[in-house]
């Protein structure tokens, strides 16, 4: 019998791990290992720790929570879909809501698999997006699907134009266009304070919990028309999925 050279390439796939709970990480390195073909390259419990390290890693599947320390998991997809494009990213988590399923595959992920999925749920995800596909797991698919058919979407744009003042849609624009409170004050001539009201007026009128959600309902129901806007909607989407 005639043994490969130690030197040879490894063909497994190549996995990096995102997620800063050490046990669960643990845990999970050993389920994905127990698959000949899969080996973790790299395990890291924050955003920049990843990202520092991602070139050198050239992971072929980057598995990642989406609440992480100080950046979130939004913000990683993001930016390995620009740094590693080649690469492909699973969400794990606990959030199940569609404004995050949402703004995770707005911001690049392949796939979104819930953190009481079994091993052979998880297995099978990470074996779709490699091979080129979307994977969403039973409950997340059946949420999403039953929020398009009950035509949330339609009732967020009626309650837009019944009940959003005038000054309540320029501050909803601008927060979505990425800006901070105090940016919008010092545009609009405002307190801090009074657009931290609006922006909670907003929040619960249209039952949007986070800046996510607010960039995608301006998105959808055109709250702009300026040239150039879909390109600063998408990055501000980007940025504003990491700050919740």
């Amino acid at each position: 019998m005639i043994e490969s050279p130690s030197n040879a390439p490894d063909s497994r796939v190549r996995i990096v791990l995102v997620e800063d709970h050490i046990i669960l990480r643990d845990g999970l390195k050993a389920l994905i290992e127990m698959e000949p073909d899969f080996t973790v390259v790299g395990e890291f419990d924050a955003v920049d720790q990843c990202l520092a390290a991602i070139d050198e890693l050239q992971p072929d599947l980057v598995l990642t929570d989406l609440e992480l320390p100080q950046r979130s998991g939004i913000e990683l997809l993001a930016h390995v879909r620009h740094l590693l494009p080649q690469a492909r990213k699973l969400v794990l988590t606990a959030h199940d809501s569609e404004e995050y399923v949402r703004a995770a595959l707005h911001a690049g992920a392949d796939g979104y698999v819930l953190k009481d999925a079994n091993r052979t749920e998880l297995i099978l995800a990470i074996r779709t997006v490699l091979a080129g596909q979307q994977f969403l797991c039973e409950a997340v698919a059946n949420k999403v699907l039953c929020g398009y058919l009950s035509g949330g979407e339609a009732r967020r744009g009626a309650a837009t134009a019944q009940s959003i003042t005038g000054r309540e849609r320029e501050v909803l624009t601008r927060i979505a266009l990425g800006e901070s409170n105090k940016t919008i004050a010092r545009s609009l001539a405002l307190s801090v304070k009074t657009i931290e009201k609006h922006r909670s007026n907003l929040m619960r009128k249209l039952d949007l919990h986070n800046a996510a959600a607010i960039t995608l309902f301006a998105v959808r129901n055109g709250f702009t028309s300026e040239p150039g806007s879909a390109v600063q909607f998408e990055a501000a989407l980007e940025q504003n999925a990491s700050l919740g």
